[in-house]
């Protein structure tokens, strides 16, 4: 079977690769300007870099779009035309309902479609990550074909049945979960501080919030903005962080403690209770990893970002533990530093107090409040440039120690893992 990938960037490239590596023919190209670039990576390779993407349509039998979400539509037409006939069809874009739109507008009724998602970014090799899988519209003989061929990738599969059921649990795992982390990087934008040289910034958890923060603002923008505007799921669950959020902190500025704790503990019981399996974090490994060289004794904290995803969870009447067959790093992390603080009576009582009472937290948390209305209202409105730019600013701000937060990131991931 040949493999053919239009779009060979940081994703395509290693899938590329991963599939040359295990004897497959493979065939891809890229944007024009990078055809020279790419003939000189994959020499010594059995990869061919072809000028057009019409070209390797013509030839492919397996043909694998690894392009921006936003411009799926865009390049399915351009080249459909020139799909071969029975051709099998997959993308990897994370947001799958814009691409199946793309695939069922533009590409004849005779190509069969089995799509798949990655979840992990360029810095890791496909062995041993996840990889979601959709068989969307595949007789049995071809699903046999192209499930090893994802075999071979030597990830951990997951299928899902639908792409609305992919794209629902990625609302939650990736949409949301990015918008909270990259609220505090632009609180801490917007106040003008790095948080590893402010004192309420210590703890194990905010060591996991800091690195997972770094480690999004070093990925591209448009992989989040796709996954954030163009999914159709993400906006409610979007709104409803919002909006807990917004509650919550008119709760604390008010000092509601009753409704507050009302609030508080409801959803700590909705979301972990029971005799699930916890992810259980280990206090010493999230304390060994932080970006400062030194650091104060440990000061209370708020933890706003966390109180209100958890209420958010709640609300929408979401278990997250449900979705945690498509983790990604991140969302895990997430889900492991809520976990880790209600699940901590004494601590979760030290962030009550905090949240309600102390006055020296309140400007960082008012930064976050704000922060996270801007992003909703980016992703409310489809505000594709605004996101970007939005994105590139804090990024910009970071920029000096995003490779830094990245590699720490990883490590403390793997050791976590293990």
């Amino acid at each position: 079977m040949k493999i053919g990938i239009i779009g060979l960037g940081d994703m395509g490239s290693i899938y590329a690769r991963k599939w040359s590596s295990k004897g497959y023919s493979v065939i891809g190209c890229d944007l024009p300007e990078r055809f020279d670039l790419l003939r000189n990576a994959f020499q010594g390779t059995s990869v061919t870099i072809l000028e057009n993407a019409k070209s390797v349509a013509r030839q492919a039998d397996f043909l694998l779009y690894a392009v921006e979400a936003a411009k799926i539509s865009e390049v399915v037409a351009a080249t459909a035309d020139s799909v071969k006939y029975g051709a099998i069809i997959s993308g990897q874009t994370s947001v799958k309902t814009p691409e199946i739109e793309a695939f069922e507008t533009f590409l004849p009724a005779d190509v069969h479609i089995f799509t798949c998602h990655s979840l992990h970014g360029p810095a890791f090799g496909t062995e041993g990550q996840k990889l979601v899988i959709v068989p969307h519209r595949i007789d049995q003989a071809h699903y046999e074909k192209t499930l090893k061929l994802y075999q071979d990738l030597e990830s951990e599969i997951i299928e899902v049945d639908s792409y609305q059921q992919h794209d629902q649990i990625m609302a939650d795992t990736q949409a949301v979960t990015h918008m909270g982390f990259e609220s505090m990087g632009t609180a801490w934008k917007n106040a003008g501080f790095y948080p590893w040289d402010h004192g309420a910034y210590s703890t194990g958890i905010d060591n996991v919030k800091i690195l997972t923060t770094l480690r999004i603002f070093s990925y591209k923008a448009h992989v989040y903005a796709g996954l954030a505007i163009l999914n159709p799921f993400a906006r409610k669950q979007v709104r409803q962080y919002a909006k807990s959020e917004s509650e919550l902190f008119k709760m604390m500025i008010c000092e509601q403690e009753d409704l507050f704790r009302k609030r508080i503990h409801a959803a700590k019981e909705f979301v972990f209770h029971g005799e699930r399996e916890f992810i259980t974090l280990d206090k010493e490994v999230m304390g060994d990893f932080k970006m400062a060289t030194e650091t104060d004794p440990d000061r209370p904290n708020s933890h706003l970002s966390l109180l209100a995803m958890v209420d958010a969870w709640f609300q929408m009447k979401v278990n997250p533990y449900e979705n945690m067959i498509c983790q990604t790093p991140p969302f895990r992390l997430r889900l492991g530093i809520a976990e880790y603080l209600y699940k901590n009576e004494d601590l979760l009582e030290q962030t009550i107090q905090t949240a309600l009472y102390d006055k020296s937290i309140r400007a960082d948390d008012l930064e976050f409040h704000s922060a996270v209305r801007e992003w909703a209202s980016i992703i409310e409105y489809g505000d594709m440039d605004g996101y970007l730019a939005h994105f590139n600013q804090v990024k910009d701000f970071f920029a000096d120690r995003l490779q830094e937060g990245a590699r720490q990131s990883s490590r403390l991931i793997e050791k976590l893992t293990k």
